[in-house]
């Protein structure tokens, strides 16, 4: 139906989002089972990576000839849920840099505002794994593109855990280039902007906090 939305669709997955649903689960669990999904989103981003190179290196036994990930991506997390994501992905790729950014949506303005922003150096050309595992009405999502865009980043892959259709339409319509990486789309939002039936607020949940 989308056609940039890549829906990691596996039982282990189904079993981990369910426990991230549960409102008995708790903080540390929560977490840790974030970063385990997290660590498959990353996987499964790269999995048509191209940028590698062959070198040579001596085997126990004997000389052989082995991969190397080259330009590697930069993993920039959304504050603060995206936080919760970055661990994993890094884990996956240690050889990632890693870029923050602090949006969020005032209601009074009705508008996105930014609060904190840092990339590493020459991120010019890279690519960039943005990680926010709730995206609902895709208003902060869009923006922190809008702002990695303007640095003249290279290919941007988005890693969530669960998306709205609205968000996946509204993303297909202003950035089509930019493809999503995620475990299930959510059909519905309350009108204050969560997900139905979703997981309640991630950055509560992942740090404690109401």
């Amino acid at each position: 139906m989308y056609k940039n939305f890549h829906e990691l669709d596996h039982p282990l997955l189904k079993h981990k989002l369910g426990h991230l649903r549960d409102k008995n689960t708790n903080s540390s669990d929560f977490r840790d089972i974030t970063k385990e999904i997290s660590r498959i989103l990353a996987y499964e981003a790269m999995r048509k990576w191209t940028d590698t190179d062959l070198i040579d290196v001596e085997t126990p036994i004997a000389a052989a000839k082995v991969t190397r990930i080259t330009n590697s991506p930069v993993a920039v997390a959304i504050l603060r849920a995206g936080n919760g994501m970055l661990d994993g992905v890094l884990s996956m790729i240690p050889i990632a840099s890693s870029g923050f950014i602090g949006i969020y949506r005032d209601k009074f303005i009705h508008n996105t505002v930014e609060y904190y922003f840092k990339l590493p150096a020459n991120v010019k050309g890279k690519a960039i794994l943005l990680c926010d595992p709730l995206i609902a009405t895709a208003d902060t999502i869009l923006a922190a593109i809008d702002r990695l865009k303007s640095y003249h980043v290279g290919k941007i892959q988005v890693l969530s855990i669960l998306v709205s259709e609205h968000a996946l339409k509204r993303l297909e319509h202003f950035h089509p280039d930019v493809e999503i990486y995620g475990l299930c789309i959510e059909k519905e939002m309350t009108e204050n902007g969560y997900l139905v039936p979703g997981l309640g607020d991630a950055g509560d949940r992942l740090y404690q906090t109401k």
